[in-house]
């Protein structure tokens, strides 16, 4: 009985000593895992964001060139047109008969060159004769010189008479779209400049929209324009629905010196003619070459009061704190413009977790999507 309970004490012991022994061993840490990406260069293009407005490539104003009475309105308020288009007629009786009476001068004074034409011949035909003195002839030269300047007038006043014949008729200078027209059939109008506005038309196959840059952005965008390497411009307006694609037209030839700004304008195609002049446009300069870049999600970049930094993970697998310096947005990302180098791993997901120094398990995404 004593050798049995001798026994299960000893048995006992070496259980206490074995726990004894587990507890007091140290637990290794367990890593966490995180989600991070292998940082490496891509060429982008560098944006930089502006606000303007448009305006009209074409805009005329109608106003007419002959005074008479309105008989016809050949367009619809908002209309369409195109170049040549007949908007307007003003009565044009009175312009036809004053190209009738022109037609009849210059019949008149070709009559008169021919006749002065045949007395002239047999005024020479007589002095071979000595039938008739020299003056005769002087005569008879300086009446056909006449009749041709009759001619020539008469021809001039005709052109001038067809000319104001055709301001009758008044046509689109351009193509587009017309405003409502501010006098109607009926109206007496004049010409000259007093002349009221009948109606106006802007081009609408493409459009200028103006804005302002900095020296800075004008100096770093311009120095790399080149014939083949043009500035991009990327215009959205209030709805933001469309992005128009558009190109810089030309710069303004000085800098404001109380805004440091210059005035540049670029131009787009306007196929639907949605763009108006006045529209308020939101602008994208982008610059002529692309430029290699490191770029970062967002959510890999935590913020430290005015600092920005990231966790970058070690040889050893444990986080370090890395402070960053930020530029632009692209497509979601953010260019790196210091702290960080390429082949560097960044945690992209769980930073709020993520303490410097800790041990962590590194896993990359798998899908290509998140990289970056």
């Amino acid at each position: 009985m004593l050798n049995k309970l001798t026994s299960i004490s000893i048995s006992l012991a070496m259980i206490a000593f074995t726990q004894t022994t587990v507890a007091a061993a140290p637990q290794q840490p367990q890593a966490m895992p995180v989600e991070i990406t292998i940082i490496k260069q891509e060429s982008h293009r560098l944006w930089a964001d502006f606000s303007g407005h448009l305006t009209a490539v074409n805009f005329v104003e109608i106003r007419p060139q002959a005074s008479g009475i309105i008989t016809e309105i050949k367009f619809e308020d908002g209309q369409q047109v195109k170049k040549d288009d007949i908007l307007y007629i003003i009565d044009p009786r009175p312009f036809k008969a004053i190209v009738d009476q022109k037609k009849a001068d210059l019949t008149a004074a070709r009559n008169e060159s021919n006749f002065a034409e045949k007395e002239y011949k047999r005024t020479i035909d007589l002095i071979d004769k000595k039938v008739v003195s020299q003056q005769a002839l002087d005569e008879r030269l300086n009446s056909k010189l006449v009749a041709i300047s009759t001619i020539r007038r008469a021809e001039a006043e005709l052109a001038e008479a067809q000319v104001n014949l055709s301001y009758a008729y008044i046509k689109a200078p351009i193509s587009g779209t017309t405003s409502r027209t501010e006098l109607t059939v009926g109206n007496l109008v004049s010409s000259g400049s007093n002349a009221p506005l009948l109606t106006s038309i802007v081009a609408n196959e493409s459009i200028y929209a103006d804005f302002e840059i900095d020296e800075k952005t004008y100096l770093r965008y311009r120095s790399q324009t080149t014939e083949t390497a043009k500035n991009p411009v990327e215009l959205t307006i209030q709805n933001g629905e469309y992005t128009y694609q558009g190109t810089i037209h030309d710069f303004d030839n000085k800098i404001d010196p109380a805004s440091g700004t210059i005035r540049a304008r670029a131009i787009f195609d306007n196929p639907t003619g949605q763009l108006l002049s006045g529209m308020y446009a939101r602008l994208k300069l982008g610059s002529a070459i692309e430029y290699p870049q490191i770029l970062l999600t967002e959510r890999a970049i935590a913020t430290d009061q005015s600092r920005k930094f990231v966790y970058i993970i070690s040889d050893e697998n444990k986080t370090t704190y890395r402070e960053v310096k930020l530029g632009n947005s692209i497509d979601g990302k953010r260019i790196i413009l210091s702290g960080l180098a390429v082949g560097d791993k960044v945690v992209t997901r769980g930073l709020m977790r993520i303490r410097p120094g800790m041990l962590v398990d590194p896993q990359e995404p798998k899908a290509t999507g998140d990289a970056q």
